[in-house]
């Protein structure tokens, strides 16, 4: 798949196909590098909290992630961040 085409598809597209390889390799650092760019997590890192301690299984972290971006109003800035991230994860798996 082209760049371009990737780039073109609508935004729970890309992130259903994102999710499905990081699933089916059990990428456990994929969903929290996802965390650490919602907006939230910023605040929350600016208060002491820690990624690295976030604790559950693989599949408590998946739903988590399904959960903050089933809810998620995301501003333009994140959402585009969001995007080329899934892009990338796409291509390089």
């Amino acid at each position: 798949m082209t760049d371009e085409v990737l780039e073109d598809l609508p935004f729970d597209e890309l992130r259903h196909r994102a999710f499905h390889i990081a699933e089916k390799h059990l990428d456990i650092g994929f969903f929290t590098d996802l965390f650490s760019h919602m907006p939230g997590m910023v605040a929350i890192e600016g208060e002491g909290g820690d990624l690295g301690s976030m604790g559950g299984t693989f599949i408590e972290t998946v739903r988590a992630v399904r959960e903050m971006f089933g809810s998620a109003d995301l501003d333009p800035t994140t959402e585009a961040l969001l995007r080329a991230r899934f892009a990338t994860y796409i291509r390089e798996h």
